[in-house]
């Protein structure tokens, strides 16, 4: 007789056993987070719905969007009110000039908020706390308070109704400073001291080392100096005393009403042209900008 051994091992279990299914990793969504997502979902199309019926109004006629029941989807759409407002005189010019503005100002912003965010960040001098103080108290001032006194100010200078006049004022920020400022305070300073140690001026620092590192802080400072400029009405409206020097949202708000009413279709028309360079922006500019606003410490 030949005797049999056998031999025993660790149990095994295939999918179909009921201790196998018990062992697998439940992937039931929390309810807590399919709540967050249906509010974040809600938040999305409330933020994305005025939007949506200003592109979608911009195509309606004029009684479609005056009318009672009122739809979203227009019913005879049409391109009349881009043609109106691309026919008005001078249109060319008040694009030209609202691009003239805009882009001086982020340049402006640009250079001279990271050259004092570099030295609030990076250089010793005297005053410096006092300074930046200043800086951080002009930030919670309301700019309605000192708009008449700029204005004056400005008159004064003899820039009324000029280029000078809708850019001066604005080539400089304390928000771009604080920014700068912010961003820069970051960068090791042993980068600094290295280059200086080479024998490396300021100046050369400042565009040779820190610059090329700001990137996403001057994108931030260039989305947002663009966007406040290009939408800017109340300062254009009161220093531009001819139209010469009309910016788009002043253009806009004195063309599109008539003799009968508020012109809808137009304003529509124009609100499409004056948020479509924005958003064409931030597009090109979106990483860097949200890389920005995480490293300056705005939360």
């Amino acid at each position: 007789m030949t005797a049999t051994t056998t031999t025993t091992g660790p149990a095994t279990t295939t999918p179909t056993d009921p201790a196998f299914r018990d062992r697998r990793p439940s992937r039931r969504v929390p309810t807590s987070r399919v709540v967050l997502y249906c509010a974040l979902v809600l938040g999305l199309l409330a933020t994305l719905a005025p939007f949506a019926w200003m592109f979608l109004g911009s195509v309606k006629p004029t009684g479609e969007i005056v009318a009672h029941p009122s739809s979203w989807l227009p019913r005879f759409p049409t391109f009349a009110n881009f043609e109106q407002l691309l026919s008005k005189q001078n249109f060319g010019l008040y694009f030209l000039n609202s691009t003239l503005v805009a882009v001086a100002c982020v340049l402006g912003n640009l250079l001279f908020c990271s050259m004092a965010g570099y030295a609030f960040a990076k250089i010793e001098f005297a005053g410096k706390r006092l300074l930046f103080g200043l800086v951080l108290t002009m930030l919670i001032i309301p700019g309605v308070t000192t708009f008449v006194p700029l204005f004056v100010l400005v008159s004064n200078m003899g820039l009324g109704n000029s280029y000078l006049g809708l850019i001066l004022p604005f080539l400089v920020t304390p928000f771009g400073v604080f920014i700068m400022r912010q961003f820069i305070r970051d960068i090791p300073d042993a980068l600094v001291e290295a280059a200086r140690l080479d024998g490396a001026g300021e100046s050369r620092i400042f565009l040779r080392v820190i610059l090329p590192l700001t990137r996403p802080a001057l994108a931030t400072l260039a989305i947002l100096t663009f966007l406040a400029q290009w939408n800017n009405f109340l300062w254009p409206l009161v220093i531009a005393q001819t139209e010469d020097f009309y910016t788009l949202p002043v253009a806009l708000a004195l063309f599109s009403v008539g003799a009968n009413g508020t012109n809808y279709g137009l304003l529509l028309a124009g609100a499409v042209t004056v948020v479509t360079p924005i958003i064409l922006l931030f597009l090109a500019l979106q990483r860097h900008f949200v890389e920005g606003i995480a490293n300056t410490g705005i939360k």
